[in-house]
């Protein structure tokens, strides 16, 4: 479950409209995580809020770790919630404070509240190096657990943040732990609100305001930043939402979002046909899967290579190459695109005669046929033989120059 949220407050949320029949309100999940593009954007409120939230319910809830980074905004919200003990870790001659993992264990409450999940533990604190690692356990134990992060630390998006901000991110969480998360929440934050409780104080010490505006915290940094977070979440509502209609098997296309396929052979022309559909992706911002229909038909070596080449052109041009099986190419083709809420389906026109058409039939025709019962457009392109370029003549390039 993925959902956004411009600010935390203290109003109860109804997860449906007042006369919804009770069976299909879903629960709160056991891993709710919240996400923000950077700190300070209200993700360490959020969570106490829904803790403390979840407490007045009846919910045994408890603070495993909570940082506020001296903010006494932060510490009040707190409020009267049960905090389970810190670890005093001595680490080269200074005294650090972790999460006592087995006093959260040994204590076991319904739900426990552990920020920062891209935290590095500190040597000797535990028997895992990383916060997440930690969650992870609490997980397995039956404990449902809310914790924060901000974007910049998942694995796949780090290296991108560094080069945009020119800020090395050390403390980095897998994917895959992020994607474990029953309920996504991405607290947002206009750079311009950052920036204002930037200079007031309310997110880093003052000795460290002026370095962060002029550095982390610029206002370019914050818009890319942003603009990443809000497409990671939008990613991952749209592959919920697929998973859902996949589970109930709803054959009807939902035109949410554009999601172009477009069908390949080793006919000559079909780069150009893929070239095109790319373009309609671009132009739509949509997904483009490019997909081979493979039949039990020997394939010759050429024909192989041909192949090679279509499957390197549809990951230079940002398309899926999915390849799949079928005695019938446009069923299968329609197949897929059912499956996968395909909104527009491009095919390159038949190079056969007529007489071949009306013996085999024409796969573009039935896929235009099948397309009609599914609410799926179709577009048909005519395939181009790449144009041969003739050297221009020595002469006529000097009159030119």
């Amino acid at each position: 479950m993925v959902t956004l949220a411009t600010q935390p407050d203290n109003r109860p949320r109804t997860d449906a409209a007042a006369g919804d029949a009770p069976e299909l309100v879903e629960p709160a999940g056991r891993f709710r995580l919240y996400l923000g593009a950077v700190a300070g954007v209200g993700k360490t409120c959020a969570m106490l809020d829904e803790g403390y939230r979840r407490r007045n319910r009846g919910t045994d809830v408890v603070v495993g770790f909570v940082e506020t980074h001296a903010r006494q905004f932060t510490a009040d919200q707190i409020r009267d919630l049960e905090v389970v003990p810190r670890l005093q870790v001595p680490y080269r001659g200074t005294t650090f404070e972790e999460m006592d993992l087995d006093a959260v264990l040994a204590r076991h409450p319904e739900v426990a509240l552990v920020d920062e999940l891209a935290h590095t533990n500190v040597p000797g604190s535990g028997r895992h190096e990383k916060r997440w690692q930690d969650v992870l356990e609490l997980l397995d134990a039956g404990i449902s657990v809310i914790s924060t992060v901000n974007v910049q630390h998942l694995e796949s998006i780090a290296d991108a943040v560094e080069q945009m901000t020119g800020t090395q991110v050390r403390e980095r969480v897998p994917d895959w732990v992020v994607r474990k998360a029953d309920q996504l929440e991405l607290i947002d934050s206009s750079p311009e609100q950052l920036r204002r409780r930037m200079a007031h104080g309310h997110i880093y010490p003052p000795d460290k305001v002026e370095a962060a505006l002029t550095n982390f915290f610029k206002t370019d940094n914050l818009i890319a930043l942003r603009e990443v977070a809000l497409r990671f979440v939008a990613d991952e509502t749209d592959e919920t939402l697929l998973e859902r209609l996949r589970e109930r098997q709803i054959q009807d296309i939902w035109d949410v979002t554009e999601r172009i396929m477009v069908a390949v052979d080793g006919t000559p022309g079909t780069d150009g046909v893929i070239r095109r559909a790319a373009r309609l992706a671009a132009r739509a911002r949509g997904e483009l899967h490019v997909v081979h229909v493979r039949n039990d038909a020997p394939s010759s070596k050429s024909a192989l290579d041909s192949l090679a080449k279509l499957r390197q052109l549809a990951d230079d041009v940002g398309g899926e190459w999915r390849e799949i099986s079928g005695d019938d190419t446009a069923r299968a083709l329609m197949d897929f695109a059912v499956e996968h809420q395909i909104t527009q389906i491009v095919l390159g026109a038949s190079r056969r005669g007529r007489l071949e058409e009306l013996a085999r039939g024409s796969i573009v025709s039935k896929v235009i046929r099948l397309s009609s019962t599914n609410n799926v457009d179709v577009h048909v392109i005519a395939r181009r033989d790449a144009t041969r370029v003739e050297e221009e003549p020595a002469e006529l390039a000097g009159e030119m120059t």
